[in-house]
């Protein structure tokens, strides 16, 4: 299916579902006892795709066994005529060398040839069908089981390949024996008449002159030569470096694979939960519920998603600027496969209803989060040891964010899970440490130690001042960990403790804007190359909103704007800011330098650009709604307005936050896709004349 087509799917599917979703009153559509709208949605979203991806593959099919029928029609003798007149340069050269003793005519032809471009040839009464809620679910499974349909044909193309390549490679050891039997002499003229065609080249100048054109009237102006399509233009493929070891490479790619597999299922999770603001009583499942969901989305994003791509990031950085191989493969897949358990195991446990209870972030069991922390100590472990054997001087700045970050994180987890505390008020202060410094100290420090490695391997000069890094090291340390109580201002919490939470985040002013110069100034000279580059703006991207989302987070943590800001839809929108616009799109541009490097296939540059595209407008018209909407539902606090009011204010705010959503989760399937694309290995058609001739030089050696 061509790409114009699968864009025209993925809107239509996202204006269909945005459709459903705008309704005040969800009870209308409940009691729709229809099912026509689901069935149309259905077959619309996943059947109309499937037969179109099918009914391609059979057309491309048929053509080639047609093909391969015609070719078989005809006799060995034309077979091996046609592959004669179609040889190519190298292979001319190739006979020559292996029939040297009969055909030193051609070596002549040959030592005169030019080189020649390469060709590739609500209740049981209910209708259950009606309610939009079932409608949305079943899409949202329906689509791995579409992506599963779809890897399925493309398996089953390969098995096409492989029976055609196997009938290719008999005729090819077929044309091998004619080619080591045959007179030389009978080939002179046929190869003479193949090197004339090869060498044959238009000038370009054919219909035109040689002079370049000049204006004497001044009608013409900015004339170029170079023809450029700026809409389309390609990026600078990535620069072949050294590969790994195949077993750190393939550890690598499975923390990749496991987290691209977390993000889509999170954030579909993510989608619904959006819709289910336009449209809150489209189900009337306990499973599916709100209060149960939204954790699983968060706690998906953060442990499954983020926390496994940085981790796997960290195991390309961690030994790549030590000099070092890392300490143990080991560790490394038994960290992986206790991740993973602990995310299954956790949203099991939250959807059945059983929970921490403690606060936002920890509603995983402690049973289930000391996975994690072992994951946790493991990486640590291996980092530092591979830091420990590193053959170069210094540690570099990015390995002192990484291990740092880890520390901290298990520190955190401790006090966050550890019942020594958990009592009462003490417990609310504990909470507020947990959830500001895990989104601190694990994801923000990590990703700037990631950023530290990027971004100036990608602009190819060093960091701009390495005693900013620095100071912005220690200073995030100090400040960062005390301002988690900044949540609860005007909380029954000693006005001291929130008078230092406020004073921390107005020192975090100084880290933010010693990091944001540092990356900044690292850029200078050299804005030129986000333009032609396909991972560099993903990079700029987490640059400014760090530097944007960071100071807003200071401004929230006053007295007066976290009156208005701290209990609305804004700390929602700072978060997604933050975690999406700094975080996400720094691992997006991780991935996308390392895995060309692993696997030496690059991602389709207009998807890479579909994604990104699709991720930074959608992330605009989730968080910029919600900003204003909020702002505006906290002054009507404010001014003692009754709350239900302020619920229907939220009502367009909330349909924006969908739309934006469903941007973003459109933009998550692409970039699935390009991982995709990026680890697998196409199965390649069997050229019969390079197969004739590698049988050749078996049979002559």
């Amino acid at each position: 299916m061509k790409p114009n087509k699968k864009l025209f799917l993925t809107f239509l599917m996202t204006f269909l579902m945005s459709k459903i979703s705008y309704a005040k009153d969800a009870t209308n559509i409940i009691s729709d006892n229809s099912n026509t709208l689901a069935l149309w949605l259905v077959f619309i979203v996943v059947l109309v795709p499937t037969v179109l991806f099918i009914g391609s593959l059979y057309y491309k099919f048929k053509n080639k066994v047609v093909e391969n029928e015609e070719w078989n029609q005809l006799g060995t003798e034309e077979h091996f005529s046609e592959h004669l007149k179609n040889l190519s340069k190298s292979q001319i050269q190739k006979l020559g060398n292996l029939k040297n003793n009969k055909a030193n005519i051609l070596v002549l032809f040959l030592l005169c040839s030019t080189t020649i471009i390469a060709q590739d040839f609500k209740n049981q009464k209910e209708n259950f069908f009606s309610q939009p809620g079932i409608i949305i679910t079943i899409i949202l499974i329906l689509i791995p089981i579409l992506l599963g349909v779809i890897f399925a044909m493309v398996k089953a193309n390969n098995m096409v390949k492989l029976y055609l390549n196997k009938e290719k490679i008999a005729e090819a050891e077929a044309f091998a024996n004619h080619l080591k039997s045959i007179d030389t002499s009978q080939l002179e003229e046929t190869l003479h008449n193949r090197e004339t065609a090869l060498d044959y080249s238009l000038t370009n100048f054919e219909l035109s002159g040689t002079e370049k054109a000049e204006d004497k009237i001044g009608i013409l102006n900015n004339i170029s030569d170079k023809h450029q399509v700026h809409f389309t233009a390609l990026k600078k493929r990535a620069v072949q470096k050294p590969s790994l070891e195949p077993g750190i490479a393939k550890l690598i790619l499975w923390y990749f694979g496991c987290a691209t597999f977390w993000l889509v299922v999170g954030t579909g999770i993510g989608e619904y939960l959006g819709i289910k603001f336009v449209a809150p009583d489209m189900d009337h499942q306990s499973w599916l519920s709100f209060g149960r969901l939204r954790p699983v989305h968060t706690n998906i994003v953060f442990w499954g998603w983020a926390s496994l791509a940085m981790i796997g990031l960290g195991y390309y950085v961690v030994p790549i600027v030590s000099n070092a191989k890392i300490y143990s493969l080991k560790w490394g897949w038994f960290a992986l496969a206790l991740t993973n358990l602990m995310v299954i195991f956790g949203t099991i446990c939250l959807m059945s209803g059983i929970n921490n209870g403690g606060g936002e972030f920890r509603e995983y069991i402690w049973p289930v989060m000391a996975l994690f922390a072992v994951a946790l100590i493991l990486t640590l472990a291996n980092f530092i040891l591979t830091v420990a054997i590193r053959t170069t001087k210094e540690i570099y700045i990015a390995n002192w964010y990484i291990v740092s970050a880890i520390i901290f994180t298990i520190i955190v987890a401790l006090t966050a899970y550890l019942p020594f505390w958990q009592d009462g008020v003490s417990e609310t202060i504990v909470q507020g440490y947990f959830m500001h410094s895990g989104v601190g100290m694990w994801f923000t420090l990590y990703t700037l130690g990631l950023l530290y490695y990027f971004i100036p391997q990608q602009l190819n000069r060093p960091i701009y001042a390495y005693s900013l890094g620095i100071l912005a090291f220690w200073t995030q340390i100090i400040f960062y960990t005390i301002i988690g109580t900044h949540h609860f201002v005007f909380a029954p919490l000693p006005w001291w403790l929130q008078t230092v939470a406020i004073v921390g985040s107005a020192g975090m002013i100084i880290p933010v804007v010693a990091g944001t110069i540092n990356f900044s100034m690292t850029f200078k000279g050299q804005w030129n190359k986000v333009g032609t580059s396909y991972t560099l703006p993903f990079f700029l991207v987490a640059v400014v909103y760090y530097f944007i989302v960071s100071l807003q987070g200071t401004a929230e943590a006053f007295k007066f704007t976290n009156l208005i800001w701290h209990f609305t839809d804004f700390t929602v929108a700072h978060a997604h800011l933050g975690f999406y616009g700094i975080i996400t799109f720094a691992l997006w541009g991780g991935f996308y330098v390392v895995i060309p490097r692993l696997t030496g296939k690059e991602p389709p540059q207009h998807l890479v650009g579909v994604h990104f595209w699709l991720a930074f407008i959608g992330l605009i018209l989730y968080s910029v709604p919600l900003s204003i909407g909020a702002t505006l539902r906290g002054l009507m606090w404010m001014e003692g307005k009754p709350f239900i009011d302020s619920v229907v204010l939220m009502f367009d705010y909330w349909l924006w936050r969908a739309i934006g959503g469903s941007l973003m989760f459109i933009s998550h399937l692409v970039f699935a896709y390009n991982f995709y694309q990026m680890t697998t290995k196409e199965l390649e058609e069997v050229d019969v004349k390079d197969e004739a001739f590698k049988i050749l030089e078996k049979q002559i050696k």
